[in-house]
């Protein structure tokens, strides 16, 4: 089983990057998968997920209308496209999967499978 985090690196405030993960040995179709994001120090939270039907995402309030997290369930993979970057988006980001299937659960022991993490750097 293993999700394959990609599209990191860097991007400029305002500009845009789009991350996408890529699952395989497992049928993830009713699971809920989510992105995670990390800074050095501090605890991984979470940033968005998307339930198992890939209609009902869920945002913290701090990307809402920014982030956008999508799958494409016919070829198992998760994406999240950043728009308006912004300084603070600078982490590491981890794609997570979840038996529980609302993409809705918000802490990290909610999610069974965890990808490499993907590291995002906004800066000028």
């Amino acid at each position: 089983v293993q999700l394959q985090a990609s599209g990191g690196g860097l991007g400029q405030p305002g500009g845009s990057l789009t991350l996408s993960c890529a699952a395989s040995g497992h049928n993830f179709d009713y699971f809920g998968m989510a992105w995670f994001r990390q800074v050095p120090g501090k605890e991984r939270l979470f940033v968005a997920g998307i339930d198992w039907s890939a209609r009902i995402p869920s945002y913290v309030d701090s990307v809402k209308g920014r982030l956008t997290i999508s799958r494409d369930k016919a070829n198992n993979t998760l994406h999240l496209q950043m728009n308006s970057l912004k300084p603070e988006d600078t982490a590491v980001y981890y794609c997570a999967a979840s038996t529980y299937g609302s993409g809705n659960v918000r802490r990290m022991n909610g999610y069974e499978y965890w990808g490499q993490g993907t590291q995002v750097t906004v800066s000028s």
